[in-house]
């Protein structure tokens, strides 16, 4: 009798702990976004952008039928919220099967031009300020060295997913609250958050647990497929593993290069993905504290495929698209303008060329919060890594729906 009310204590005391813990969370998660019907206002006819495409159609036929798998995974009345008004993923479908007949048998950029006017309804993200502007950066598919067995050369490694790790979704506790979690696990009686990224990589709390995946050589590399959430390791035979988001540990995300820029390390008009990590290798001594300043860490699965975005479908580069999934409907067919780098024979940027072309809302990250942020899926190799470390540019991002039969 006396083992029954202790263990019910324990569990009262447990509950009290984890409500106090989401009670912060909630009072701070109140204020961090729009209302998803807030994120996107529809346009009148005059006021659409003039839809002219840069890159080649196949891979854009290539993202819309992924993301029509997608939908088609869906029950057919599952709802989307584009501004004010709501579509059924069945309808989604017929909308965008109503686009790429539209795309295939264009005549002309002016026909294509004018067929989506005509065919679509038009909506825009109300971006940073209610303005429109939306700021544009690139991710990329990184390829790093690595081997199954540890070694003096391969001695970093990747994690997977603890079974320490829980993840509490918030729209059990609070309707409001619906898509929202939170990450944590229990220390004792407590329900605390999961560990830092300092804790993981300098002080090893996971280490000997049995959940390294695989090893690699370069500690700066794996920060970044961290921030990347998928990529290509390089076996030391000659084989070649991909490797994706599994879980995370749901601290927020901190920019290392905000913090470079912040103690007058790199200049703001010098920081891109290039600089940083030169500047990391160039100083190992810092590395360990400017890495830690980012407490976000990623633990990773093994797959065939990929990369995969958080629609479970595989990204195309140049088409796909990463946005707030909290304020942007998944999967949704998009159109953007921002600008892109002109590279010489040396892979140096030489310019930024002004540039727009159809998209898809295909994934997410931890960075792009807001709306007034998007993240273009690059692909990999090298110019794909030079573009996206150096994208930092302001444009404007339309989401397009099949108007409804009159």
């Amino acid at each position: 009798m006396q083992q029954t009310g202790t263990k019910i204590m324990k569990r009262i005391f447990i509950l009290f702990i984890l409500t106090l813990f989401l009670s912060v969370y909630l009072q701070s998660a109140a204020v961090k976004a729009k209302e998803p019907d807030n994120a996107l206002v529809l346009l009148d006819d005059w006021e659409h952008p003039e839809f002219t495409d840069d890159m080649d159609k196949d891979p854009l036929k290539t993202a819309i039928g992924r993301s029509i798998e997608y939908f088609k995974r869906l029950p057919p009345d599952r709802e989307f919220v584009y501004g004010s008004h709501i579509y059924t993923a069945g309808y989604l479908v017929e909308s965008m099967n109503t686009f790429l007949d539209i795309f295939a048998n264009s005549t002309s950029p002016e026909d294509l031009n004018k067929k989506v006017k005509k065919h679509f309804y038009t909506y825009k993200s109300v971006g940073t300020d209610g303005g429109g502007s939306v700021l544009f950066t690139g991710y990329y598919e990184p390829v790093l060295k690595g081997s199954l067995i540890r070694s003096g050369e391969y001695r970093y490694p990747l994690y997977t997913k603890p079974g320490d790790l829980m993840v509490i979704e918030l729209g059990q506790f609070c309707p409001e609250f619906e898509g929202e979690k939170i990450v944590a696990r229990y220390n004792g009686n407590r329900v605390v958050p999961y560990y830092s990224r300092r804790e993981i990589d300098v002080e090893k709390v996971l280490e000997g647990k049995g959940l390294e995946l695989l090893w690699v050589s370069d500690p700066v590399e794996l920060f970044f497929l961290h921030i990347q959430g998928s990529g290509i390791i390089v076996l030391d035979d000659g084989k070649t593993q991909r490797v994706h988001y599994a879980a995370s540990n749901g601290r927020p995300y901190q920019s290392i290069g905000k913090k470079l820029i912040d103690e007058n390390i790199i200049p703001k008009e010098a920081i891109s993905l290039q600089n940083v990590k030169t500047y990391l290798k160039d100083h190992p001594e810092e590395r360990d504290r400017i890495l830690s300043y980012n407490d976000s860490y990623i633990f990773f699965e093994k797959v065939n495929n990929g990369p995969i975005g958080n629609l479970e479908v595989v990204l195309t580069p140049g088409r796909s698209i990463a946005t707030d999934n909290r304020l942007f409907p998944k999967g949704g067919l998009a159109f953007i303008t921002t600008q892109k780098p002109e590279t010489d024979q040396s892979d140096r940027i030489t310019g930024w060329k002004r540039f727009s072309r159809f998209v898809v809302n295909q994934d997410t990250g931890g960075a792009i919060r807001g709306t007034g942020r998007a993240d273009l899926f690059w692909g990999n190799g090298k110019f794909a890594e030079i573009a996206a470390g150096a994208m930092q540019h302001d444009g404007e991002m339309y989401f397009l729906v099949k108007k409804p039969p009159k």
